[in-house]
């Protein structure tokens, strides 16, 4: 995985909630075992009207919204337990999405695949949403380091399990994180 520590990007304001990991990356998309391509078609039953024309009226297909933060509306990745909806919005270019709540499992896959999930209040996501719907512009910093998100709207500060803090700081997976600590472990050993 490519590290983490801070990033200095705009969003792109998708204010549907309860936005399910079938929306994300629709079941038809899930035949292939490697992650390559999921990209292409992350939201692609929103993005793309049924005759395959693109649907200009969505966020994604819009010039003017741009950036790998994507601000999602609340209970985002919910419904089934498919790590694909983290392969298509890691292709898809997103390295942070920020919701005011996120379904547990999408929350650890996302963190496995290099997505940093930030979760805020109901209230800061409604105003950070109008903000960059208002002003695609608008600069959002992620330090991961110090767990802080600065925007015009405020700084807040936001919550990692430790483990996984670690790991996106290093772009560790958990086999790379096993080997970091192959010398500690080998003497370990070697002390029985």
């Amino acid at each position: 995985m490519e590290k983490f520590v801070k990033l200095i990007d705009t969003g792109v304001p998708l204010p549907t909630e309860n936005i399910d990991t079938d929306q994300i990356i629709p079941a038809r998309f899930l035949k292939a075992t490697d992650k390559k391509g999921f990209g292409d078609n992350v939201f692609r039953d929103w993005r793309f009207h049924k005759d395959g024309s693109i649907n200009n009226d969505f966020a994604l297909n819009q010039d003017k919204y741009s950036g790998s933060i994507l601000i999602a509306g609340d209970n985002f990745g919910c419904g089934s337990s498919r790590e694909h909806a983290a392969w298509a919005l890691a292709g898809y270019g997103f390295k942070v999405v920020i919701s005011s709540f996120f379904a547990d499992i999408f929350k650890g896959n996302a963190l496995n695949n290099g997505i940093l999930p930030i979760q805020v209040s109901e209230e800061y996501l409604k105003k950070l949403l109008k903000k960059v719907s208002e002003e695609p512009e608008t600069t959002i910093v992620v330090n991961l380091e110090d767990q802080r998100l600065k925007t015009p709207i405020g700084n807040i500060e936001f919550d990692i399990n430790p483990y996984k803090k670690i790991c996106l700081l290093n772009g560790y997976d958990d086999i790379d994180f096993l080997l970091s600590k192959k010398e500690k472990i080998e003497a370990f050993e070697a002390s029985l």
